[in-house]
């Protein structure tokens, strides 16, 4: 069985290196016509080597064996010169099934190649929703989970999103993979960044020198005197008056004495840039004390920094749950979320960019009445459905679920 792996953007890097060490578990298990073998398609969406080449390096990912370069663009261009490149890529290959994960534009261009060419498609992450168009991931969201054969649903709302959708059917075809491009396989998997926070946060522990090399003393208890900022959305940072009264919330919280940490995406540091040149008010003020920028990290330093915070404020997708996992609050920039669950147990709380409302959220974060964290760190994961997100065996759930469509043989122990 040959799978044709498409990623482009650091959240899918993560992603897929829980699912390619599953992939090789699955190998060193199971005898040679039962193997799976994985070719890893790098669009280059993200192509910055703080955004890409570092998660390549720490994460122990095999470099690709395409990278395709394709860089930044408007939506249209770049999912169209991806689209073209992939069709060559999956031509050459020619294989069983494309493996895609997330929202981005090389998620939806490696769908829409596989599917010209009648090759059915994995996606990873299928049935969330924020019900909001206007965001080019709600758009590619869509069109994956209505192009792909085999969906693998991270929770319970994802599935039910599908299923008012249509799009899960009540009695799905049992047939292998000959059957597949003629109807749909849906599993409830669990969430493979579960499996990754697991993980690599152990190893964060051990190897991150995150604190020493921003100049910061290392936490003395679980949660540290600082709030761990990202920002990177077109809607917030490409908006001069959304960009300024979050850069202006920012210099509120510092002047309060409460240190901000600020690893600044590429395109939101053009942003501030190019509004301070144009003397935009409120941007300067990034230069005040307690306010840090640094460059983009890789998963192992965010992952540290999100682990000790005392608040994460963001506009992320991934991190929203990544903070959810460690335990630690979360203030989101925008007015809806795909990951509902971390709203609904407590540990995310939807501010827009009201300054009023941030700064209230963040005042109150000691009082929010939420359950203990839904699992430490360093402990075993809960099992059944006693975690939104699944048991911390979600890559493994999805490459068995491969080969039962694919027919291929279960070996004891995988």
């Amino acid at each position: 069985m040959k799978i044709v792996t498409v990623v482009g953007a650091r959240p899918q890097f993560i992603k897929a290196a829980t699912v390619t060490r599953a992939i090789s578990h699955w190998n060193r298990s199971s005898e040679p016509p039962d193997h799976m073998q994985e070719v890893v398609v790098h669009t280059g969406q993200h192509y910055d080597a703080n955004m890409s080449a570092i998660f390549f390096q720490e994460l122990h990912i095999p470099e690709p064996q395409y990278n395709l370069s394709v860089g930044s663009d408007t939506h249209g261009r770049q999912t169209g010169k991806m689209l073209s490149a992939i069709e060559d890529v999956l031509m050459q290959e020619k294989p069983d099934l494309v493996l895609v994960y997330g929202d981005t534009n090389s998620t939806l261009a490696g769908v829409l190649a596989a599917a010209k060419l009648h090759i059915p498609t994995a996606h990873v992450e299928a049935g969330l929703r924020s019900y909001n168009r206007r965001m080019p991931e709600e758009v590619n969201r869509l069109v994956a989970d209505e192009l792909s054969q085999i969906l693998f649903c991270p929770t319970v709302t994802a599935l039910e999103n599908l299923r008012r959708e249509g799009i899960v059917d009540e009695e799905p075809r049992q047939g292998g993979a000959n059957d597949l491009l003629q109807g749909r396989r849906v599993f409830l998997v669990g969430d493979v960044m579960v499996d990754s926070v697991l993980f690599y946060s152990r190893l964060a522990g051990q190897k991150s020198a995150i604190f020493r090399r921003l100049g910061m003393p290392p936490p003395d208890a679980d949660h540290g005197h600082y709030v761990l900022v990202t920002l990177h959305r077109p809607e917030n940072v490409d908006d001069s008056n959304r960009l300024e009264e979050i850069v202006k919330v920012l210099a509120e919280i510092a002047k309060r004495g409460l240190r901000v940490v600020f690893p600044v995406h590429p395109r939101t540091r053009w942003r501030l840039h190019d509004a301070n040149e144009r003397s935009i008010p409120g941007v300067k003020i990034l230069n005040m004390e307690n306010v840090l920028l640094c460059e983009p990290l890789g998963y192992l330093d965010m992952l540290q920094l999100q682990r000790h915070a005392c608040a994460v404020m963001t506009d992320s997708g991934g991190m929203q749950k990544e903070a959810f996992i460690l335990g630690t609050p979360c203030i989101t920039l925008r007015r809806e979320t795909e990951w509902i669950e971390t709203v609904e147990r407590g540990w995310n709380i939807l501010v827009g960019v009201d300054a009023d409302q941030i700064l209230l959220a963040l005042n109150s974060i000691a009082d929010w009445k939420r359950p203990a964290p839904p699992f430490p760190s360093q402990s075993p994961v809960p099992h059944g459905d006693s975690h939104p997100f699944g048991d911390g065996h979600a890559a493994k759930a999805i490459v068995r679920c491969l080969a039962e469509c694919f027919g291929l043989n279960v070996p004891r122990g995988a």
